[in-house]
């Protein structure tokens, strides 16, 4: 057993806390308007799809990796709730994004989503018990933080089709709702509940 091993939960627990800050924060700063202005526009309306698309993907395959990783039921029936809800927000906005003739495009913002993904998930599966519980559900109270905000902040206003735009108004309650849920999950994991 290495010594990193035997640290005490609450010190993992705040590693894995910076860890998530910091993703959430780097999630944030790529939908910043700032930083869209500073490249000259904010996203476009294809590149919004392909961000959406991107980040439902993305919430379904952590939702995978904790199914198939957890025995706690708050976490495996939240984690179901995403993919169902993921997958449907999915589906509509592909089928809109048809609808509108608007190819997802892939952006500096959608690869960059990606990429913390991946390092996301491998961070994930190396980790076992309570402290994937503890790691998967404070990543997905930040992930939610942060996609409520983006949606909020910089894709709304960004969305030029109309249609686009309400579509992207009416998932933030479903999103809002999803980091409530996750919060509440949260806090059993972190008191010890089941």
């Amino acid at each position: 057993m290495t010594k990193e091993m035997g640290t005490t939960n609450t010190g993992t627990q705040g590693r894995y806390r910076a860890l998530w800050i910091a993703a959430t924060m780097i999630f944030a700063a790529a939908l910043h308007p700032a930083k869209a202005n500073a490249q000259g526009a904010a996203p476009t309306d294809p590149q919004i799809v392909g961000i959406v698309v991107a980040a439902d993907q993305i919430d379904i395959d952590y939702a995978k990796l904790a199914m198939s990783k957890t025995k706690n039921k708050q976490v495996t029936d939240f984690a179901q709730q995403m993919i169902t809800d993921h997958s449907s927000v999915s589906k509509a906005v592909t089928g809109l994004a048809w609808k509108l003739s608007l190819s997802p495009e892939d952006s500096e913002t959608s690869n960059s989503l990606k990429a913390q993904a991946q390092q996301m998930t491998q961070k994930l599966q190396g980790l076992q018990g309570k402290a994937f519980e503890r790691a998967y559900i404070d990543n997905e109270v930040s992930y939610h933080q942060a996609v409520v905000n983006a949606t909020k902040t910089v894709l709304v206003p960004s969305a030029q089709n109309a249609e686009l735009k309400s579509a992207l108004q009416g998932a933030v309650p479903l999103f809002e709702g999803h980091l409530q849920h996750a919060q509440r999950v949260q806090s059993a994991v972190e008191g010890g509940g089941q």
